[in-house]
C-alpha cells in the first residue's frame, strides 16, 4: 500500500482545486451555449483526470502512464456519447472535443505541468469564445 504524506497530499488538493478552476472556465463557455456538457461536466471531466494522474505518480512513480492512459479511454467513451448525427448533420463535436481537452488539462495538472495548463486552458477558451464569430463561409444552418 502507497501512502501519500500529508504535504503531498495538500499538493495533491491545489492541484484538483486548480484543475476545477481551469476546467470549470471552460465549462461556464459551453454553458453559455446550452450545449449538452456543461459546467458541472467540465469540472468533473478535468478533477477526475486530474486525480487519477496525481494517484498515478503516487503509485506508479517509475511508470505514472500505466493508470493516467485509462483516462484516454474513458474520455472517448464519454466524448462519443456526446456526438449525434442527425440525417446528414452531425451534433456536438465541439463538445466531445472539449471533453477531452478538459480531461488533458485535468492530466496537466495532475502531473504538476500546471503553467501548460493555464496556457491550453486560455487557448481553448480563446477557440471557444471568440472564434466562434468567424464565419468561413459554411452555409447558415
Amino acid at each position: 500500500m502507497v501512502l501519500m504524506s500529508l504535504e503531498t497530499q495538500f499538493v495533491a488538493i491545489f492541484q484538483l482545486l486548480l484543475a476545477a478552476l481551469l476546467s470549470g472556465l471552460i465549462g461556464i463557455d459551453r454553458e453559455r451555449h446550452a450545449t449538452t456538457a456543461g459546467f458541472r461536466t467540465h469540472m468533473l471531466v478535468g478533477v477526475g483526470s486530474c486525480l487519477i494522474s496525481v494517484l498515478s505518480v503516487a503509485v506508479f512513480p517509475d511508470d505514472p502512464a500505466r493508470i493516467a492512459a485509462q483516462i484516454v479511454v474513458g474520455i472517448g467513451f464519454l466524448g462519443g456519447g456526446t456526438i449525434l448525427k442527425e440525417g446528414t448533420s452531425i451534433q456536438g463535436l465541439t463538445t466531445a472535443a472539449n471533453i477531452w481537452a478538459t480531461a488533458a488539462i485535468g492530466m496537466a495538472v495532475g502531473l504538476g505541468a500546471w503553467f501548460l495548463a493555464i496556457v491550453a486552458t486560455i487557448m481553448i477558451w480563446v477557440i471557444l469564445a471568440i472564434f466562434v464569430h468567424i464565419d468561413f463561409g459554411k452555409p447558415p444552418k
